[in-house]
């Protein structure tokens, strides 16, 4: 049965879709088996990684026109697509009962394909988030160290604890993820410390330090691995990686 985790933060631009992208990735390189899920109307994912044109995408799926049908990108990694029509979601399952557990009844027959589904989510807080939320293990969250980014925290907690109580009692804060860090910059080394005294031990010690190659790596299509394996990038998310599962597999999911 297999790991689901949510990457959400309101606020666009603090490395979402890189961690998603970058997490999985890895995690293929450590024998695990993962599904990565765009569930951004953007599809700045399925950009990523350019996936073709896909006859079945998330929309799809979430209105019941057919089953999930992953794509492969490489053994060991899938990806379900996305495309802008996921932006009128709301209003094509507005009077669908149970509309906030689709998500969960799609990934019903892939459980055991996969070792971890990791579910980009959109910048927003709407029907799609509450979908991934109802339907996973653990939320982490990336948070670009500037101050700009602190002022979401307690929404996104707000949004957690809500759907933990109504919707699905295994949720949690699997952990924090400091981006676009630079040890040199005082602000950066103070928001990771105001980080660390709202969630604690929820915050991962690996920072993702700016990196240019992390920006580079989407214009080829590539992961950071495939890229520059040498890179910051590549070290700092394959150690992040190595903390997640440690930190999440120790642990029933």
């Amino acid at each position: 049965m297999s790991i689901i985790i949510s990457l959400l933060n309101h606020k666009g631009g603090v490395g979402k879709t890189t961690s998603a992208v970058n997490i999985g990735a890895a995690l293929v390189q450590l024998e695990r088996r993962v599904l990565l899920v765009d569930m951004d109307p953007q599809a700045n994912l399925t950009l990523s990684l350019r996936v073709p044109r896909q006859r079945v995408t998330l929309y799809e799926g979430m209105v019941g026109e057919a089953e999930l049908q992953p794509y492969t990108i490489k053994d060991g990694l899938d990806v379900i697509s996305s495309n802008i029509n996921l932006a009128g979601i709301d209003m094509a399952l507005v009077n669908e009962a149970g509309r906030e557990y689709i998500l969960g009844e799609l990934f019903e027959p892939l459980r055991n394909d996969y070792d971890y589904i990791i579910i980009d989510c959109p910048p927003s807080l709407g029907l799609l988030t509450t979908n991934a939320l109802t339907t996973s293990n653990y939320v982490m969250i990336p948070m670009q160290t500037e101050f700009l980014s602190m002022q979401g925290i307690t929404q996104i907690k707000k949004v957690t604890d809500k759907v933990r109580f109504r919707l699905n009692k295994q949720l949690q804060i699997g952990g924090v993820v400091a981006t676009m860090y630079d040890h040199r910059k005082v602000l950066n080394r103070e928001t990771v410390d105001i980080i660390k005294k709202y969630f604690k031990d929820k915050v991962f010690e690996t920072k993702i330090r700016n990196n240019i190659a992390l920006a580079e790596a989407p214009s080829q299509g590539m992961d950071i691995f495939e890229y520059s394996s040498s890179s910051n990038g590549a070290e700092d998310y394959m150690n992040l990686t190595k903390e997640i599962v440690t930190r999440f597999e120790t642990v029933p999911a």
